[in-house]
C-alpha cells in the first residue's frame, strides 16, 4: 500500500458518505483513506454494513446525489471523480474503471445474449459496429474460459451455469481493458472449486493486464488467497491496514483478531475452538461513543481511563502499517499473543 500519492493509481482521501433518510443521517463511511497501485490488489474486509460496498458505488458515482452527502478526495489517476459531472463518470465507467458485481443473474438482462450485453459496453466506448462488437464478445469469453464461445455468446444468462455467469460478468468488465476493477464479493455465492478458478482466472487477467484491483469481501481466506494489501472496515471506518502478511500474521486491532478467531485453518491445531464476534455490527443511524467496536470488544475494560466508550481512535500509520485502537504495544503484544501460539504452533 503506497504512502505516497504520485505512485498511486487511486487515492482516497478522508472519504465521507452519509445519507440522509426519514430516521436521520446514516454515517456509511467516515472518513477512509487509502491509496492502490496498478498491477496490486487491495483486499477490503470486514462484515456486513462496514462500509465497503459503499466505498466502491462511490468510486464509481452510483449513487444519489440528491439524498447522498460525500466529502474529501478520491483520484483516479490524478482525476477528482466526487465533483466529476455525470457525462465525466459515464466515460470512465466500464472503460478506465469497472464492477464485477455479487449477484451476476440479478446483474445481468434475461432478456438480451451474453453477447449482447458484453458487446453494448465495447460498443459504447469504442465507436464498434455490431459485428466488431459480436468478435470482442466471443474473444473476452475465450479469454474468460467459457467452451465453444461462438456459440455460447448467443445464450441468455439463464442458459448459464453460476460460474460461467460470473465469468461473463467479468468478461464484460474487461471488454474495453480498464484500469481500475472493483470485486464486490464475486465469489460469494459460488462453490469453493468454481471460487478458485474465479480466483485464478482473475490473478491471471491482472498479469496480463496491469490491473489494478478493489477486492471487497468478508472472507478472510480469499483476501490471502488474491490480495497484497489489506484495508480492515468497522463501522465505516478503516480500523486497520497493512500488507497481507502483517495483517493476517500480526494482527494489531481486536476486530481483526476477533475476524481470524472466527475462521477455521488448516494448518493449526484441531482442537483450537473457534470463538466468534460476540454482539451486532453497530448502527451507523446511531454509532456508539469512542471506538465503534468498543461494545463488542473484550480488551476495551483494560484500556485505562475507559478511553474506549468516550475517545475515537485515530488511525496511527507507519510505513503503510495502521491501525486504530487504544491499546498500547506492549498491551497488544500480551493480548495477542495467545493467538499467535494457537495459530501457529
Amino acid at each position: 500500500m503506497t504512502s505516497t500519492d504520485q505512485q498511486a493509481f487511486l487515492s482516497v482521501r478522508d472519504l465521507k458518505v452519509h445519507f440522509s433518510t426519514e430516521d436521520g443521517i446514516v454515517k456509511a463511511v467516515d472518513g477512509l483513506t487509502f491509496d492502490l497501485e496498478k498491477g496490486k490488489t487491495l483486499g477490503i474486509v470486514g462484515e456486513s454494513g462496514s462500509g465497503k460496498s459503499v466505498t466502491n458505488l462511490t468510486i464509481l458515482g452510483l449513487h444519489d446525489r440528491h439524498r447522498t452527502a460525500i466529502d474529501g478526495e478520491i483520484l483516479l489517476d490524478g482525476k477528482e471523480l466526487i465533483t466529476a459531472r455525470e457525462s465525466e463518470l459515464e466515460k470512465l465507467r466500464g472503460n478506465k474503471m469497472a464492477m464485477i458485481f455479487q449477484d451476476a443473474l440479478a446483474s445481468l438482462s434475461p432478456y438480451h445474449t451474453i453477447g449482447k450485453q458484453i458487446g453494448e459496453t465495447y460498443r459504447k466506448h469504442t465507436g464498434a459496429s455490431k459485428q466488431e462488437a459480436r468478435a470482442r464478445a466471443i474473444e473476452m469469453l475465450k479469454r474468460v474460459g467459457i467452451p465453444q464461445p461462438d456459440m455460447r455468446v448467443d445464450d441468455y444468462p439463464h442458459q448459464f451455469s453460476g460460474g460461467m455467469r460470473q465469468r461473463a460478468m467479468i468478461a464484460m468488465a474487461l471488454v474495453c481493458d480498464p484500469e481500475l476493477l472493483i470485486a464486490d464479493e464475486p465469489t460469494t455465492a459460488l462453490d469453493v472449486t468454481v471460487q478458485a478458478q474465479i480466483m485464478d482466472l482473475l490473478k491471471d487477467l491482472q498479469q496480463e493486464f496491469g490491473t489494478a484491483i478493489v477486492f471487497i469481501t468478508h472472507d478472510l481466506g480469499v483476501i490471502a488467497d488474491i490480495a497484497d494489501d489489506v484495508l480492515v472496515m468497522y463501522g465505516g471506518r478503516c480500523v486497520e491496514r497493512g500488507t497481507k502478511q502483517e495483517v493476517l500474521r500480526t494482527p494489531r486491532h481486536p476486530y481483526t483478531l476477533g475476524l481470524m478467531n472466527s475462521m477455521p485453518t488448516l494448518d493449526g491445531p484441531v482442537d483450537v475452538p473457534l470463538s466468534p464476534i460476540p454482539g451486532s455490527p453497530p448502527s451507523l443511524l446511531n454509532p456508539p461513543s469512542g471506538c465503534r467496536f468498543h461494545p463488542r470488544c473484550s480488551f476495551a475494560e483494560k484500556v485505562a481511563g475507559g478511553l474506549c466508550s468516550t475517545e475515537q481512535p485515530a488511525l496511527e500509520v507507519v510505513g503503510g502499517r495502521g491501525s486504530a485502537c487504544h491499546l498500547t504495544p506492549e498491551q497488544r503484544q500480551e493480548f495477542f499473543a495467545d493467538f499467535a501460539v494457537s495459530r501457529h504452533n
